[in-house]
């Protein structure tokens, strides 16, 4: 019997994941037409993408010790006061150099 080479199974994954991506893709806009676009569920859907951002940024903050909470911190109060994400990210990447160096 013939053994598929492991460059045949990388390429069977990368199919797989690719067909599983585009499928979950086609699926959420296929049903975005069919969910309710008011009450409790807009509530939901609208604080959805605060949440996920939060999931990602807490448990790096926590674990990066004072100085990645200090970061943070200016992080989140420099995005409120001005509203330019891009300066925010600017100004924790170098409180966390910074306090690194």
């Amino acid at each position: 019997m013939v053994q598929p080479s492991p460059d045949y199974f990388a390429w069977l994954t990368i199919a797989c994941a690719a067909l599983v991506t585009y499928f979950l893709r086609i699926s959420g806009l296929l049903l975005a037409g069919r969910l309710p676009k008011t009450g409790r569920f807009k509530k939901f859907m609208d604080a959805l993408p605060g949440t996920i951002l939060l999931s990602l940024i807490v448990p790096a903050a926590l674990a990066s010790g004072p100085i990645g909470w200090l970061a943070t911190g200016a992080t989140g109060l420099c995005s409120l006061k001005t509203g330019n994400v891009f300066i925010s990210m600017l100004l924790g990447i170098t409180i966390v150099a910074a306090g690194r160096w």
